[in-house]
C-alpha cells in the first residue's frame, strides 16, 4: 500500500517491478538588499538620502519586512535614510542598511530571511568665493574720483560680505561698488584692494590700479608785450603832435586792444635831453611864478597819443595809461599788458602822468602863414 505521507510520487516501470520517486519542494530564494545614495557627494548643510531596495521578498501570508539604518548622523524611516549632512567634517561616509522578514515579531530567525547593504558618499569642503575688481575710470585727475566694482561669486552661493582699501585716498562703501576719492593722494598709480569673503570664514581678494595724472602744468604768466612806437623828430614847430605816421602805429594799438577786451595799453612817453633841459627850467621859474607855462614834452606826447585812441578810435580811457621814463629821446613806446600781467615788474623805471595837470592838445595842422611867405 502506498504512503500517504508522500505529497507525489512517480511511478517508474523497470524489469524488476515499479519505482517510487518522490518530486521534492520548490525552496524561497534569501531576502537581498541593495543600497543607494541621492549623491556620491554633497557639501556639509546639503540635502541626503539614502534608499534601500530589497529584493527576493517572501510573498506568503502575515510576512513582515523590517529596515535598520546606522551610520554617522543617519536617521532611518522604512527603506529610506536620511543623513543630517550639516554637521559633518568634510571626508568618505558609509551608510550601511539591514532587512529582515518573516513572521512578526520572529523577522530574520530563520537562514535567507536577512540581508544588508551599504552605500558610500563624500562631504566637500566649503570652496572659497572668487573676486575680480575694476575700477572706471581708471585714470583720473587729484581730487576727481572712481567707482570701484567687486564681482564675487561662491560656487555653493553662500552670502558673501564686501570691503575695500587703498594705498592713498580713501575708499567707501560695502557692497559690490565703492567710491575710491583721491583727495590728499599723490600722483601716480594707487592699487585698490577688493576684499570678499563667506559665512564659511573664507576670504580672498583682488586688486585694481587707479592712475592720478598730474595737473597740466599753469600756463606761463602773462607779460606785458612792447607794441610799435612812435617818433616825434620830424615835426619841429609841433613836437608832441601825433602826425598821420603816428596814427597808423596808434590804429594797431587799437586793433590789439579791440581784439583782447581784458588787456590794456601803456604809452611811455621820452624827450630828449634838451627838451629835459627846459623843462627843468621852466619848472625853477614857476617855483616863483604861479602863471608860468611848464612843459613836460616827454608826458604830453603819452597824453596825446592816449586822447587819438580814446577820440579816434573809441577806446575806453580806463584802459590806457599815460606814464613817461628818462629815456633820451622824442617818442612814445607803446606796450600792451594782457590780464594777468604787471606792468611795473616787467618794465621799470616809469612815472605816471598826472592826466589833470597835462591835457590833451588838438591835432590841428599849421596855418598858412608857417608855409608861405608873405607877398609883396
Amino acid at each position: 500500500m502506498f504512503s500517504r505521507n508522500l505529497k507525489s510520487v512517480s511511478l517508474v516501470m523497470a524489469s524488476a517491478g515499479l519505482i517510487f520517486v518522490p518530486l521534492g519542494c520548490k525552496k524561497q530564494p534569501p531576502i537581498t538588499l541593495s543600497c543607494t545614495a541621492s549623491a556620491p557627494a554633497v557639501y556639509p548643510g546639503d540635502p541626503l538620502t539614502v534608499t534601500g531596495t530589497a529584493g527576493s521578498v517572501s510573498t506568503k501570508k502575515n510576512n513582515n519586512v523590517v529596515y535598520s539604518w546606522s551610520g554617522d548622523s543617519v536617521t532611518g524611516n522604512g527603506n529610506t535614510a536620511t543623513v543630517s549632512t550639516a554637521s559633518q567634517a568634510p571626508g568618505s561616509y558609509t551608510v550601511k542598511g539591514d532587512v529582515k522578514e518573516g513572521k512578526k515579531g520572529k523577522e530574520g530567525q530563520k537562514p535567507g530571511q536577512s540581508a544588508q547593504c551599504s552605500a558610500d558618499y563624500t562631504v566637500k569642503a566649503f570652496e572659497p568665493p572668487t573676486i575680480s575688481c575694476s575700477a572706471s575710470p581708471d585714470t583720473i585727475k587729484p581730487g576727481e574720483t572712481s567707482t570701484i566694482t567687486a564681482t564675487g561669486v561662491s560656487p555653493q552661493n553662500r552670502p558673501l560680505t564686501y570691503s575695500y582699501s587703498a594705498s592713498a585716498g580713501s575708499v567707501t562703501g560695502s557692497g559690490t561698488t565703492a567710491e575710491f576719492s583721491s583727495s590728499g593722494a599723490p600722483t601716480g598709480a594707487v592699487q585698490i584692494t577688493c576684499n570678499v569673503s563667506d559665512d564659511k570664514g573664507h576670504s580672498v581678494s583682488s586688486n585694481t590700479t587707479v592712475s592720478i595724472s598730474a595737473p597740466p602744468p599753469p600756463p606761463p604768466a602773462p607779460h606785458t608785450q612792447a607794441l610799435c612806437s612812435i617818433n616825434f623828430d620830424t615835426d619841429k614847430a609841433r613836437p608832441t603832435r601825433v602826425d598821420n605816421e603816428a596814427k597808423a602805429c596808434l590804429d594797431q594799438v587799437a586793433l590789439d586792444l579791440k581784439q583782447q577786451s581784458d588787456a590794456k595799453a601803456v604809452l611811455v612817453g621820452q624827450s630828449d635831453d634838451k627838451e629835459k633841459a627846459k623843462t627843468e627850467k621852466e619848472q625853477k621859474y614857476a617855483e616863483h611864478h604861479k602863471r608860468a607855462k611848464v612843459e613836460d614834452y616827454a608826458a604830453q606826447r603819452a597824453v596825446n597819443a592816449k586822447d587819438y585812441l580814446v577820440t579816434e578810435q573809441g577806446i575806453d580811457g580806463s584802459r590806457i595809461t599815460a606814464v613817461t621814463n628818462t629815456t633820451d629821446g622824442q617818442a612814445v613806446q607803446n606796450y600792451l599788458v594782457p590780464a594777468g600781467a604787471d606792468f611795473s615788474a616787467d618794465v621799470q623805471g616809469t612815472t605816471p602822468v598826472d592826466e589833470t595837470a597835462v591835457k590833451p592838445q588838438a591835432r590841428k595842422p599849421l596855418g598858412a602863414k608857417h608855409h608861405h611867405k608873405k607877398a609883396e
